[in-house]
């Protein structure tokens, strides 16, 4: 008798990306790997971005020894796995950065981590990575872009953030039409988020203009919480699981959900 046909398990990437600094790309990262490991998926959080702040974000001290994403882009024998280091939160991973690694260095090679994320060991240990991806356009970004499901664009409506966007959908463009044609966009996320001021309405609208009112996800509110969460090294969920960040971070998770069921 033949054997029931399973569905093969298929590893969702999200990478968190804006041309912009300061547009809250870490904060979103942590927070949504936080949302979706408590809804039972086992997420692999990587921090690409060299300041390392998702380390700070979910309270995990790194040591100057301690194997990152970035040994991958120093010695092409490093291992992925050997860097995922546990959290507190569970069912939630981190990979951290090295603060020391220079964007410049390392391999050119731009499918490094599509390569270590096919691997066995992580396919079959996780249901969701999560990219947090440096501004600059580098190979660490593009690495992350090859390597990806899905985009998620955090920015803050202002002018200047609204240009990171633009930057990195020409960037994109190029990614689509060459080395990674399903790479899809999530949407766009607005950070620090009010109606009530003129200049976030018209920033807003001029996102929803140029790459329709469809992709605008509903945005974060400005909400001191989330700083706080982070000095306290916890996800908004569990350190003001009341706040109205935390209220807004829940929405942002079913939308997710329903891209990686």
């Amino acid at each position: 008798m033949d054997k029931p046909q399973t569905t093969p398990h298929q590893l969702q990437v999200i990478a968190v990306s804006n041309r912009k600094g300061g547009t809250g790309k870490t904060t979103v990262s942590v927070n949504i790997a936080a949302e979706l490991a408590a809804m039972g998926r086992r997420v692999l959080l990587i921090d690409m971005d060299t300041q390392g702040h998702c380390a700070v974000g979910l309270g995990v001290k790194v040591g100057k020894d301690d194997a990152t994403i970035h040994s991958l882009f120093r010695h092409r024998e490093a291992s992925l796995t050997a860097a995922i280091q546990s959290t507190a939160f569970e069912g939630l991973s981190l990979v951290p950065a090295d603060a020391l690694f220079e964007h410049g260095e390392g391999l050119r090679d731009e499918t490094v981590l599509k390569t270590a994320l096919a691997e066995a060991a992580i396919v079959d240990q996780f249901d969701v990575v999560i990219l947090d991806t440096p501004p600059s356009h580098d190979i660490l970004l593009l690495n992350a872009l090859i390597a990806a499901n899905w985009l998620l664009v955090p920015y803050v409506p202002h002018p200047l953030s609204f240009e990171g966007v633009r930057q990195l959908t020409r960037v994109l463009f190029k990614i689509i039409s060459g080395p990674n044609k399903k790479l899809k966009v999530a949407g766009f996320l607005p950070m620090m988020s009010s109606d009530h001021i003129r200049v976030h309405r018209t920033v807003k609208e001029g996102v929803s203009q140029q790459f329709g009112s469809s992709k605008v996800l509903p945005g974060i509110r400005n909400d001191i919480s989330l700083a706080e969460s982070f000095a306290h090294g916890k996800p908004i969920r569990y350190y003001a699981p009341k706040s109205r960040a935390a209220e807004d971070f829940a929405q942002l998770r079913e939308f997710l959900l329903q891209l990686c069921p």
